[in-house]
C-alpha cells in the first residue's frame, strides 16, 4: 500500500501557477497559425458580389500554394500590384482565378461567354446583369502568373482592367505565383451566409493548355 501521506497533491496553487504559460502558448500557437497556417479575411468591396458581400469574412488557407498550385476557379487572396491600388491601404485582394499558366483566354464566344484552352465557361456566380467581361480580350496567360477577375464584373480591379489590349501590357495584368497569400475556402460571416468556396463545376471542362502556347 502506499502511504496517504506519500501521495502526490495536485492542489490549486499548481493550476495558477501553470496557468500563465498555458495562455503564452496558447497565443503563440494562435499567432503561429494565423501567421503560416489560416487566416480571416474581411471583402472590403463589391468586386466579388453576389459570391461575397462587402463586409463578409472568409478564411483562407495560407498553405494551399505553399504544396501545389491555383487551380482554374478558385477564389484567392494576394498582394496587389501598387499599379491596381488606389491607395497605400490597399494591399490584400480578393478574385477568382479564371487562368493558370499557358492558359488561352478569350472573351467572348457567339453566346458572349469567356472561353479557356477552347472551353466556354458557364459563370452563374457573376453578378446579374453584368456581362462575362466589360471588354473583349483574348490573352495568353505567361508562365508563373494567373489571370483574375472578379465576379462583379464591371466593378473589380482585377487583371481585365489592367489590361489595355497590349502584350506588354500582359505582365501588369497578370499576379506573379509568389504573391499569392492563399486560398479562400469558406465564408463563415455572418452565419446566415455561411458555406464552402469551392471550385464551380464550369472548370472541370476546361482541357489543360496546348504545348507550346
Amino acid at each position: 500500500m502506499i502511504d496517504d501521506e506519500k501521495k502526490p497533491r495536485s492542489g490549486r496553487g499548481s493550476f495558477w501557477k501553470e496557468l500563465p504559460v498555458l495562455l503564452v502558448v496558447a497565443l503563440v500557437v494562435a499567432l503561429l497559425v494565423r501567421q503560416f497556417v489560416v487566416q480571416t479575411f474581411y471583402i472590403p468591396t463589391g468586386s466579388m458580389e453576389q459570391t461575397l458581400l462587402v463586409d463578409n469574412r472568409v478564411l483562407v488557407n495560407k498553405l494551399a500554394f505553399e504544396f501545389g498550385e491555383p487551380e482554374r476557379g478558385e477564389i484567392i487572396v494576394f498582394k496587389a500590384p501598387l499599379s491596381w491600388r488606389s491607395s497605400t491601404e490597399q494591399e490584400d485582394f480578393i478574385k477568382r482565378v479564371i487562368g493558370v499558366p499557358g492558359d488561352h483566354v478569350v472573351c467572348c464566344d457567339a453566346q458572349g461567354r469567356i472561353t479557356v484552352n477552347g472551353q466556354p465557361l458557364d459563370e452563374p456566380y457573376v453578378y446579374p446583369g453584368n456581362k462575362a467581361a466589360p471588354q473583349p480580350f483574348d490573352i495568353t496567360v505567361p508562365a508563373g502568373r494567373v489571370w483574375v477577375m472578379g465576379d462583379h464584373r464591371e466593378a473589380s480591379a482585377d487583371s481585365l482592367a489592367n489590361y489595355n489590349g497590349h502584350n506588354q501590357d500582359i505582365m501588369q495584368a497578370t499576379i506573379p505565383l509568389d504573391a499569392l497569400v492563399g486560398r479562400a475556402f469558406v465564408l463563415f460571416w455572418p452565419f446566415d451566409r455561411a458555406t464552402w468556396l469551392t471550385v464551380p463545376e464550369t472548370f472541370e471542362a476546361v482541357p489543360d493548355p496546348s504545348p507550346g502556347k
